[in-house]
């Protein structure tokens, strides 16, 4: 077994969109674990788009140290009573090729083997990201068969998870945004969206208004700025918004985009608009699985993924998520270090 960890650090504050010079991989010995801890080689890591935000001065993430993400890996050796050597775990010790953690800490928790279900679920539609569309659709926008229902970047990860997630719920019409024809195509094609749109191809309320003639009743943000104020113009009376994301400023946080003009419409359409914090929502993690797993096993529904192999790709594939590069969550898989 290897004796060296690899962890990335952040070296430096952003200006604008990140740059790989921002990050460094450090090498150091492979930790050992304490009694209560066990040691994780990590399996898979998962990039996000909120990583964004907890690069700035008062994000989150500390300079010259390791880094915080959501990862799956195996115990290669364990002094918690709670987790045996083999075990698979769910962890939030990511961006790093081991880790050591303990059970109940920090989310940390055994991942179910399900027959038929690829371990890269666990960190797309049945992990933080399809929990993310869950929650929205299901406690925030009350999701029916009588809805109208827009999302926006909707094909990337918490977008692509929404669409599945609507349509085994029944929504009625299924409206989303990308940001390439491939990536619309994709969603009509493959996904099961009625209607998409190139967010690059004119205004966006009048794009909305061709992929949604009747309106919309509920709606899924991933973006914030001129989707939200396209999506309010959208609306119909007492419509709900479930925001989840605002990748529309992570890289101006300086200088936001403006406002949505439109915002006192929110009072005049009687909406709902309220934001959504998967973080609270962790009980609900076993009933997205019930909910889910039929469908994965049987092939009515897939998690969508683009995975980049490789430790040393981790930056790389965290830079192109924030580019568009991925079609559903974007993963790294680490290979084992013997």
């Amino acid at each position: 077994m290897t004796t060296t960890s690899v962890t990335v650090h952040q070296i430096a504050r952003p200006d604008g969109f990140p740059t790989p010079d921002l990050f460094r991989y450090v090498e150091a010995p492979l930790p050992e674990p304490a009694p209560g801890t066990a040691l994780v080689e990590n399996l898979l890591l998962s990039v996000d788009p909120y990583h964004r935000e907890l690069m700035d001065e008062d994000g989150g993430w500390d300079l010259h140290a390791p880094l915080e993400g959501r990862s799956i890996g195996r115990v290669i050796a364990s002094r918690d009573p709670g987790l045996a050597e083999g075990d698979v775990v769910f962890h939030r010790h990511g961006w790093r090729s081991h880790a050591l953690v303990t059970l109940g800490e920090s989310g940390t928790r055994r991942v179910t083997a399900y027959d038929g279900v690829p371990l890269d679920a666990h960190l797309g539609i049945l992990g933080g990201t399809g929990l993310t569309a869950y929650v929205a659709l299901t406690r925030f926008l009350g999701l029916a068969d009588t809805d109208d229902l827009f999302v926006s970047a909707a094909a990337g990860g918490v977008g692509t998870a929404a669409g599945r997630i609507a349509r085994l719920l029944g929504v009625r019409r299924l409206v989303g945004s990308a940001g390439s024809p491939a990536k619309v195509r994709h969603l009509t094609e493959h996904l099961g969206f009625d209607a998409a749109f190139d967010y690059h191809d004119g205004p966006l309320p009048g794009l909305l208004a061709e992929a949604a003639p009747d309106g919309i009743s509920a709606y899924l943000d991933n973006v914030g700025g001129d989707h939200l104020e396209a999506a309010i113009g959208a609306l119909r009376d007492h419509g709900r918004i479930a925001w989840v994301g605002a990748v529309a400023q992570y890289h101006s946080a300086a200088t936001p985009p403006p406002a949505p003009r439109n915002l006192f419409d929110i009072v005049g359409k009687s909406l709902r608009l309220e934001g959504v914090l998967v973080r609270h929502f962790g009980s609900v993690q076993q009933e997205l699985e019930d909910f889910l797993v039929p469908h994965l096993r049987s092939g009515a529904v897939t998690s969508d993924s683009t995975i980049v192999r490789g430790m040393d790709r981790t930056v790389d594939a965290f830079l192109g998520m924030l580019r568009g590069e991925n079609t559903g969550k974007m993963l790294v898989a680490l290979e084992p270090r013997g």
